[in-house]
Protein backbone atom coordinates (compact mmCIF):
# COMPACT_ATOMS: atom_id res chain seq x y z
CA UNK A 1 0.00 0.00 0.00
CA UNK A 2 2.96 2.23 1.36
CA UNK A 3 4.69 1.40 -2.63
CA UNK A 4 1.41 2.24 -4.18
CA UNK A 5 1.10 5.62 -2.33
CA UNK A 6 4.27 6.72 -3.40
CA UNK A 7 3.61 6.25 -7.08
CA UNK A 8 0.96 8.64 -6.84
CA UNK A 9 2.86 11.21 -5.26
CA UNK A 10 4.13 13.40 -7.65
CA UNK A 11 7.59 15.78 -7.54
CA UNK A 12 6.06 18.61 -6.37
CA UNK A 13 3.46 17.23 -3.92
CA UNK A 14 7.02 16.46 -1.83
CA UNK A 15 7.79 20.23 -2.32
CA UNK A 16 4.20 22.00 -1.77
CA UNK A 17 4.57 19.83 1.43
CA UNK A 18 8.05 21.01 2.50
CA UNK A 19 6.51 24.96 2.35
CA UNK A 20 3.45 24.04 4.00
CA UNK A 21 5.39 22.00 6.86
CA UNK A 22 7.98 24.78 7.57
CA UNK A 23 6.15 27.59 7.08
CA UNK A 24 3.06 29.05 8.12
CA UNK A 25 2.49 31.05 4.41
CA UNK A 26 -1.08 29.91 3.20
CA UNK A 27 0.58 27.50 0.57
CA UNK A 28 -2.48 24.73 1.55
CA UNK A 29 -4.51 27.30 -0.46
CA UNK A 30 -3.27 26.51 -3.27
CA UNK A 31 -2.13 23.31 -3.64
CA UNK A 32 -2.98 19.95 -1.04
CA UNK A 33 -0.23 17.45 -1.18
CA UNK A 34 -0.85 13.76 -0.42
CA UNK A 35 -0.49 13.23 3.68
CA UNK A 36 2.49 10.38 2.56
CA UNK A 37 4.30 13.21 0.68
CA UNK A 38 4.98 14.43 4.63
CA UNK A 39 7.69 11.80 4.99
CA UNK A 40 9.93 13.49 2.14
CA UNK A 41 9.59 17.37 3.46
CA UNK A 42 13.43 17.40 4.88
CA UNK A 43 14.75 16.62 1.29
CA UNK A 44 13.20 20.64 -0.01
CA UNK A 45 14.55 21.91 3.19
CA UNK A 46 17.38 23.85 2.03
CA UNK A 47 15.33 25.14 -0.44
CA UNK A 48 12.42 26.36 2.21
CA UNK A 49 15.07 28.23 3.77
CA UNK A 50 15.43 30.05 0.52
CA UNK A 51 12.10 31.51 1.52
CA UNK A 52 12.13 32.52 4.62
CA UNK A 53 16.24 33.37 5.02
CA UNK A 54 14.70 35.87 1.48
CA UNK A 55 12.18 37.11 3.22
CA UNK A 56 14.56 38.06 6.42
CA UNK A 57 17.08 39.30 4.55
CA UNK A 58 14.88 41.69 2.08
CA UNK A 59 13.49 43.02 5.32
CA UNK A 60 16.08 43.63 7.16
CA UNK A 61 18.04 45.33 4.13
CA UNK A 62 14.93 47.36 3.06
CA UNK A 63 14.33 48.21 6.52
CA UNK A 64 17.72 49.69 7.53
CA UNK A 65 16.84 52.31 4.42
CA UNK A 66 14.26 53.62 6.46
CA UNK A 67 14.52 52.65 9.96
CA UNK A 68 17.49 52.38 12.80
CA UNK A 69 19.41 49.44 11.54
CA UNK A 70 18.66 47.73 14.84
CA UNK A 71 14.94 48.36 14.34
CA UNK A 72 15.39 46.57 11.04
CA UNK A 73 17.17 43.51 12.78
CA UNK A 74 14.17 43.10 15.00
CA UNK A 75 11.10 43.49 12.13
CA UNK A 76 13.60 40.81 10.03
CA UNK A 77 13.42 38.40 13.22
CA UNK A 78 10.00 38.52 13.58
CA UNK A 79 9.12 38.29 10.51
CA UNK A 80 10.94 35.01 10.13
CA UNK A 81 9.00 33.61 13.30
CA UNK A 82 6.09 34.88 12.06
CA UNK A 83 6.48 32.81 8.79
CA UNK A 84 7.54 29.95 10.28
CA UNK A 85 5.64 29.92 13.07
CA UNK A 86 8.77 29.48 15.28
CA UNK A 87 8.92 26.11 14.48
CA UNK A 88 12.34 25.53 15.24
CA UNK A 89 12.59 28.07 18.25
CA UNK A 90 9.94 25.32 19.38
CA UNK A 91 12.19 22.33 19.12
CA UNK A 92 15.21 24.17 20.50
CA UNK A 93 13.70 25.00 23.80
CA UNK A 94 11.91 21.73 24.28
CA UNK A 95 15.68 20.23 23.00
CA UNK A 96 17.22 22.19 25.83
CA UNK A 97 14.80 21.51 28.37
CA UNK A 98 14.95 17.73 27.92
CA UNK A 99 18.63 17.25 27.48
CA UNK A 100 19.15 19.94 30.34
CA UNK A 101 16.45 18.26 32.79
CA UNK A 102 16.81 14.82 31.96
CA UNK A 103 20.42 14.15 32.54
CA UNK A 104 20.81 11.16 31.54
CA UNK A 105 17.76 9.22 31.84
CA UNK A 106 16.24 8.80 28.05
CA UNK A 107 13.04 8.24 28.59
CA UNK A 108 12.56 11.65 30.75
CA UNK A 109 14.89 13.43 28.24
CA UNK A 110 11.80 12.16 25.29
CA UNK A 111 9.47 13.23 28.07
CA UNK A 112 10.43 16.03 29.04
CA UNK A 113 10.82 17.32 24.97
CA UNK A 114 7.20 15.72 24.16
CA UNK A 115 5.93 18.46 27.33
CA UNK A 116 4.23 21.50 25.65
CA UNK A 117 5.22 23.23 28.62
CA UNK A 118 8.37 25.70 28.21
CA UNK A 119 11.29 25.27 31.45
CA UNK A 120 13.88 27.12 32.89
CA UNK A 121 16.56 25.64 30.47
CA UNK A 122 13.98 26.29 26.77
CA UNK A 123 13.36 29.82 27.85
CA UNK A 124 17.01 31.32 29.14
CA UNK A 125 18.02 29.44 26.36
CA UNK A 126 15.35 30.94 23.61
CA UNK A 127 16.32 34.38 24.93
CA UNK A 128 20.10 33.50 25.04
CA UNK A 129 19.90 32.63 20.97
CA UNK A 130 18.22 35.55 20.46
CA UNK A 131 20.34 37.68 21.71
CA UNK A 132 23.59 36.55 20.00
CA UNK A 133 21.90 36.45 16.91
CA UNK A 134 20.59 39.92 17.43
CA UNK A 135 24.47 40.81 18.07
CA UNK A 136 25.95 38.89 15.19
CA UNK A 137 23.64 40.56 12.51
CA UNK A 138 24.45 44.43 14.52
CA UNK A 139 28.39 43.68 13.80
CA UNK A 140 27.71 43.59 9.99
CA UNK A 141 26.56 45.68 7.65
CA UNK A 142 22.87 45.67 5.75
CA UNK A 143 24.06 43.93 2.83
CA UNK A 144 26.56 42.07 4.43
CA UNK A 145 23.92 41.02 7.19
CA UNK A 146 21.38 39.92 4.34
CA UNK A 147 24.19 38.34 1.84
CA UNK A 148 24.73 35.76 5.30
CA UNK A 149 21.13 34.99 6.11
CA UNK A 150 20.60 33.77 2.60
CA UNK A 151 23.69 31.43 2.63
CA UNK A 152 23.63 30.50 6.21
CA UNK A 153 20.36 29.85 6.63
CA UNK A 154 20.16 26.95 3.50
CA UNK A 155 23.66 25.98 4.32
CA UNK A 156 22.24 25.30 8.06
CA UNK A 157 19.36 23.14 6.89
CA UNK A 158 21.18 20.82 4.81
CA UNK A 159 23.48 20.01 7.37
CA UNK A 160 20.86 19.22 9.95
CA UNK A 161 18.76 17.02 7.25
CA UNK A 162 21.97 14.47 7.34
CA UNK A 163 21.11 13.34 11.19
CA UNK A 164 17.88 11.44 9.51
CA UNK A 165 20.98 9.70 7.74
CA UNK A 166 23.12 9.19 10.84
CA UNK A 167 21.00 7.61 12.96
CA UNK A 168 16.98 6.61 13.36
CA UNK A 169 13.74 8.43 14.78
CA UNK A 170 14.40 7.89 18.63
CA UNK A 171 10.35 7.09 19.10
CA UNK A 172 8.20 4.81 17.79
CA UNK A 173 6.18 6.52 14.61
CA UNK A 174 2.74 6.51 15.96
CA UNK A 175 4.17 8.67 18.96
CA UNK A 176 5.93 11.51 16.62
CA UNK A 177 4.25 15.07 16.92
CA UNK A 178 3.37 14.59 12.77
CA UNK A 179 2.29 10.92 13.47
CA UNK A 180 5.19 10.14 10.68
CA UNK A 181 8.98 9.78 10.61
CA UNK A 182 10.74 10.97 7.56
CA UNK A 183 12.16 8.58 5.05
CA UNK A 184 15.70 8.18 4.17
CA UNK A 185 17.22 10.02 1.11
CA UNK A 186 18.93 8.04 -1.77
CA UNK A 187 21.54 9.18 -3.33
CA UNK A 188 19.33 11.45 -6.03
CA UNK A 189 17.75 12.82 -3.13
CA UNK A 190 20.91 13.62 -1.28
CA UNK A 191 22.81 15.45 -4.39
CA UNK A 192 19.69 17.65 -4.46
CA UNK A 193 20.21 18.73 -1.08
CA UNK A 194 23.25 19.39 -1.37
CA UNK A 195 22.57 21.68 -4.53
CA UNK A 196 20.15 23.40 -2.39
CA UNK A 197 22.72 24.29 0.63
CA UNK A 198 25.57 24.38 -1.26
CA UNK A 199 24.61 27.01 -4.03
CA UNK A 200 24.21 29.93 -1.70
CA UNK A 201 26.42 29.34 -0.19
CA UNK A 202 29.14 29.20 -2.50
CA UNK A 203 28.20 32.16 -4.54
CA UNK A 204 28.18 34.15 -1.34
CA UNK A 205 32.03 33.01 -0.53
CA UNK A 206 32.73 33.75 -4.23
CA UNK A 207 31.45 37.40 -4.80
CA UNK A 208 33.03 37.78 -1.06
CA UNK A 209 36.04 36.58 -1.57
CA UNK A 210 35.90 35.19 2.51
CA UNK A 211 38.27 32.13 3.40
CA UNK A 212 35.63 28.83 2.75
CA UNK A 213 37.76 27.10 5.24
CA UNK A 214 36.83 28.38 8.28
CA UNK A 215 32.70 29.20 6.71
CA UNK A 216 31.91 25.43 5.92
CA UNK A 217 34.02 23.73 8.43
CA UNK A 218 32.92 25.32 11.25
CA UNK A 219 29.29 24.92 11.36
CA UNK A 220 30.24 20.51 10.15
CA UNK A 221 32.14 20.74 13.65
CA UNK A 222 28.92 22.08 15.79
CA UNK A 223 26.66 20.01 13.47
CA UNK A 224 29.00 16.67 14.25
CA UNK A 225 29.41 17.62 18.49
CA UNK A 226 25.45 17.99 18.34
CA UNK A 227 24.89 14.79 16.95
CA UNK A 228 27.47 12.59 18.81
CA UNK A 229 25.56 14.55 22.23
CA UNK A 230 22.04 13.38 20.78
CA UNK A 231 23.62 9.81 19.78
CA UNK A 232 24.89 9.65 22.74
CA UNK A 233 21.43 10.56 25.50
CA UNK A 234 18.87 9.23 22.95
CA UNK A 235 20.09 6.99 19.99
CA UNK A 236 17.84 8.52 17.60
CA UNK A 237 16.84 11.84 16.43
CA UNK A 238 13.12 13.79 16.86
CA UNK A 239 11.93 16.86 15.00
CA UNK A 240 12.96 18.86 18.40
CA UNK A 241 16.69 17.62 17.56
CA UNK A 242 16.26 18.94 14.06
CA UNK A 243 14.75 22.27 14.97
CA UNK A 244 17.26 22.65 18.11
CA UNK A 245 20.60 21.71 15.61
CA UNK A 246 19.27 23.40 12.48
CA UNK A 247 19.29 26.86 14.68
CA UNK A 248 22.88 26.50 16.25
CA UNK A 249 24.31 25.45 13.23
CA UNK A 250 22.45 28.75 11.60
CA UNK A 251 23.90 30.83 14.41
CA UNK A 252 27.55 29.02 14.13
CA UNK A 253 27.59 30.28 10.56
CA UNK A 254 26.86 33.20 10.57
CA UNK A 255 29.25 33.43 13.64
CA UNK A 256 31.95 32.17 11.19
CA UNK A 257 30.76 34.63 8.45
CA UNK A 258 31.18 37.45 11.28
CA UNK A 259 34.16 36.94 12.30
CA UNK A 260 35.96 36.58 8.67
CA UNK A 261 34.32 39.89 8.01
CA UNK A 262 35.86 41.64 10.73
CA UNK A 263 39.80 40.25 10.20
Amino acid sequence: MQAENNNNIRWYDRLWAAFIFFTRLPFYRLHQPPVESYRSVVEYWPLTGWLTGGLMAAILWAGSMYLPYMAAILLAMTARLLATGALHEDGLADFLDGFGGGGSDRERILTIMKDSHIGTYGVLGLVIYEMLLFVTLCSMTPRMAALTILAATPYARMLTAQLIMMMPYARKEEEAKARMIYRKMDWRTSIGITIQGLLPMVGFLCWTGMEWETVIFIPCLVMYFLYLLIWKKLHGYTGDCCGAVCLITELSTMLAFCVQSIQ
